[in-house]
């Protein structure tokens, strides 16, 4: 059986700590779309399938190994949690797999250090459908209905982030100071390809570069702080 954990921190960790008066109001909401995070039962115990450590079991199944990147979410949810943006109660973050699986992520969540630990959270969540803090009710991580526009602030901007386009925005840039109104943006969470969404408005690019997906997180998460006027 797959080893459980009752917490999304190491032992005795605390908890993020942000700004719990939630102000809907210029919020930058993050949708990672097409996540690698996909469960298997390996060597008797269920784990979340890795191009590291499973290639040999994911050509045995003629699968490629290369599809396989679980840490593309790991470090795109370490940088989205861990900025400022998110501590001053102004980022939401949703994820979907590969598989069509949306997680509503909570600010207060802390993601595990290393990746290991977040693999095995992982497989908790797809099979419980929810993480939740110790000895509390309060849902860390959780399995929520598509679509992800029924989660998303009605009327409100959204950008899908793809290096395939001529339009090239800073990420400093992508809203005005003086608008009150919220932005979503979606980033691909996958190593290579390019990320299809029917609920997008524009699509823009951040850098004359491609940049990995935990890059353009942070990038997007830097410019709306500084926009915003958050330290």
């Amino acid at each position: 059986m797959a080893q459980e954990y009752d917490v999304v921190a190491p032992p005795n960790a605390k908890r993020m700590k942000t700004d719990m008066a939630f102000d809907e109001k210029r919020v930058l909401y993050v949708v990672l779309e097409g996540c690698s995070l996909e469960t298997a039962k390996v060597g008797g115990e269920y784990v979340i399938l890795s191009s590291d450590k499973h290639a040999n079991f994911l050509r045995k199944q003629k699968k490629d190994p290369s599809d396989y990147r679980p840490d593309i979410l790991h470090q795109c949810l370490l940088n989205l949690l861990d900025s400022p943006l998110n501590r001053a109660g102004k980022l939401r973050v949703f994820f979907r797999t590969s598989k069509n699986v949306l997680v509503d992520v909570s600010p207060q969540c802390r993601i595990p250090r290393t990746f290991d630990r977040f693999c095995g959270l992982m497989v908790q969540l797809l099979h419980k459908l929810s993480i939740r803090a110790a000895e509390t009710t309060q849902k860390l991580m959780s399995v929520v209905k598509n679509p992800v526009t029924n989660h998303l602030p009605v009327g409100c901007r959204k950008i899908l982030m793809s290096f395939n386009v001529e339009e090239c925005t800073l990420a400093n840039k992508l809203v005005t100071p003086e608008s009150e109104e919220s932005l979503v943006v979606v980033i691909g969470g996958i190593a290579r390809g390019k990320i299809s969404v029917d609920y997008t408005d524009s699509e823009t690019k951040i850098s004359n570069y491609p940049l990995s997906a935990a890059l353009a997180c942070a990038k997007v998460t830097s410019g709306l702080e500084e926009i915003w006027n958050i330290i």
